[in-house]
């Protein structure tokens, strides 16, 4: 038995999920990937070791039983709702060795750094400064990571850091819920990288990776979401049913103003759009485009056909980056993809 599934065992999934008093946590992370980012993260008795999002608590409690009474888990989540119920639900059972802050993520808790190991059950904007300044040399950080300035458009990482600075020794399939500033309720339209968004008669949302080429106005972004709402053309994928995550990976990785759009609840879109054309092809396989003739139509079936010429290529087969970027509101590496 591993580590992971003996933890498992020790630990009452629905105590903390399905609690009597709380209730269900509905925004919670599926226990079979908490189990795999575990295993990733090689947790040890008597480590130190931070997680970035609290859901249940379920994830803090198995931490919690795989450092042991000699170790420590810091947990953190921006609602404090959250929070006061997991160190409730803990104390409940017993478990000392944990403590979960209401505090922004994104800067970590360095209060009880250093780290030996860090994780992420949520999807920050890129790997902070933060994370990697209070992880130990040697140590670990899994979370998943945008791979292109689009929504939910990331991968799972595993990060080891030397000599203060991250490396990838592998990647895997993963998306969790974007980091944000405050407690969220709402989550019809993506916590950051929306370009333009309509809310009657039904919510739609565009988002443009050319935004630093949109005007003050966002009538690009608004063009190409008006467009794709009441298009010219649509046809029906010829080839096999669509790979969502191999595609949605390879057109982060190779395409070049990359633009993502829910043009009615749950169906997302991804394509290719100028500020007088756009292109974007659904998970069941139907491209929407502004006219027959479209130049985005164009580059969005040459990179359906590069993708099908490349045997629809799976995220470990591409080679992972982490590229500075200090200047936004969060400092740290950006991931990034190539074949």
């Amino acid at each position: 038995m591993t580590p992971i599934a003996a933890a498992a065992e020790k630990v009452p999934e629905q105590h903390y999920t399905h609690h009597e008093a709380r209730g269900a946590t509905i925004h919670r992370t599926n226990p079979v990937f908490i189990h795999r980012e575990l295993e990733a993260l090689d947790v040890h008795m008597g480590m130190n070791v931070a997680e970035v999002g609290t859901g249940s608590g379920l994830s803090g409690g198995l931490l919690a039983e795989l450092v042991g009474p000699t170790g420590m888990v810091t947990s953190l989540d921006i609602d404090p709702y959250l929070t006061r119920w997991a160190n409730h639900i803990h104390a409940e059972r017993g478990v000392s060795n944990i403590r979960c802050y209401a505090v922004d993520g994104t800067a970590g808790y360095p209060g009880r750094a250093p780290y030996d190991r860090m994780v992420g059950w949520c999807t920050p904007p890129l790997l902070p400064k933060a994370w990697v300044n209070q992880v130990k040399d040697g140590g670990l950080i899994v979370a998943t990571l945008p791979i292109v300035a689009v929504p939910n458009l990331a991968i799972g990482a595993v990060i080891r850091v030397s000599d203060g600075q991250p490396r990838v020794e592998s990647v895997f399939p993963g998306s969790y819920i974007e980091t944000g500033s405050s407690p969220r309720s709402d989550f019809s339209v993506p916590a950051r990288w929306v370009d333009w968004e309509n809310r009657v008669p039904a919510t739609s949302w565009v988002s443009i990776a050319w935004r630093e080429q949109d005007d003050w106005q966002n009538s690009g972004a608004r063009g190409v979401l008006d467009r794709l709402r009441e298009p010219g053309h649509t046809e029906q994928y010829e080839g096999e049913e669509i790979n969502w995550s191999s595609l949605r990976v390879w057109l982060a990785a190779t395409g070049s103003r990359l633009t993502m759009t829910e043009l009615k609840a749950d169906v997302i879109g991804l394509g290719h759009s100028t500020r007088n054309t756009a292109a974007v092809i659904q998970q069941d396989g139907t491209i929407t485009a502004d006219a027959t003739d479209s130049a985005s139509l164009t580059v969005l079936r040459a990179w359906l056909a590069a993708w099908e010429d490349a045997d629809r290529p799976t995220p470990d087969t591409f080679t992972a980056s982490l590229i500075p970027d200090m200047d936004g509101d969060v400092s740290g590496w950006d991931l990034r993809l190539a074949r």
